[in-house]
């Protein structure tokens, strides 16, 4: 008991640290930032989260590319793009991403918006409310993305399910940014609630959480993994354990520099 007191009160110093406006600026979330109508900020991070893995500053510049491609309105392109329009995109890509994934994310987000409002209801919005985390809302998603068009294969690695063991990382940051509210998080969804959320097993969070012993160093980065941490994390604070992602990585990112 001691000994998490001891680190309740380290991360609570970092993450007062770490949630400060000046992160946005090295970070993917400043994509999001750049826009005020809630659908454009949806799905500006949506890409963010779905393209953050390898240096922030590539997935910055590749985000901020798309967003130019999509007219800086993304919401609106997406509405009302035509199939020739979309073709205008054809050459995009950020590492294994291409345009074969991006068109089927951004027809499925033109049939999505049709009915609904928000892509907050494409993770079941209200349905899960009582459950102890976000496993249903992605394995929701995963689903829905699915009924709506069929999926090509190469795609599918772009939506990881925790139902088949994934740690989900880019979504579970995404849900971290929609639903939570700081200096960093918008906290624009109202039907997961933030002791729902799960960890972005990042390296640097995995990392960290090995230096301070809540993981063993050989744990695999997997959905088990990431709701250990959290699990932890809900320790220190039941209500809103997922703000000490902000210190994890922000912490894991500090040591890269040195």
């Amino acid at each position: 008991m001691e000994s998490e007191i001891i680190i309740k009160n380290f991360l609570e110093a970092q993450y007062e640290k770490y949630a400060v406006s000046e992160f946005i600026e090295e970070d993917p979330i400043q994509i999001p930032y750049r826009f005020k109508k809630q659908q454009d900020i949806e799905i500006a991070g949506f890409f963010a989260a779905i393209f953050a893995w390898g240096r922030r500053d590539i997935i910055i510049n590749k985000t901020t590319l798309l967003m130019e491609l999509m007219d800086n309105s993304p919401f609106d392109f997406i509405k009302n793009a035509s199939s020739t329009e979309l073709q205008k995109l054809v050459d995009f890509k950020h590492r294994t991403f291409q345009f074969i994934d991006l068109e089927y994310f951004l027809k499925c987000f033109q049939l999505h918006f049709q009915k609904y409002d928000s892509l907050e209801y494409a993770f079941g919005g209200s349905l899960f409310t009582n459950e102890a985390d976000i496993f249903n809302h992605l394995n929701y998603f995963n689903n829905y993305l699915k009924a709506l068009l069929p999926i090509p294969d190469r795609t599918i690695k772009h939506i990881p399910n925790p139902a088949k063991g994934a740690a989900a990382k880019r979504l579970c940051m995404y849900l971290r940014w929609m639903t939570r509210k700081d200096a960093i998080d918008f906290g624009i969804w109202k039907t997961i609630s933030t002791n729902q959320l799960v960890i972005p097993l990042d390296v640097h969070v995995i990392n960290t959480a090995i230096k301070l012993s809540i993981i063993e160093e050989n744990e695999k980065p997997n959905w088990n993994t990431a709701i250990k941490i959290t699990n932890f994390l809900k320790q220190l604070d039941p209500i809103d354990p997922i703000k000490y992602d902000l210190a994890l990585f922000g912490m894991g990112i500090e040591r890269g520099k040195k």
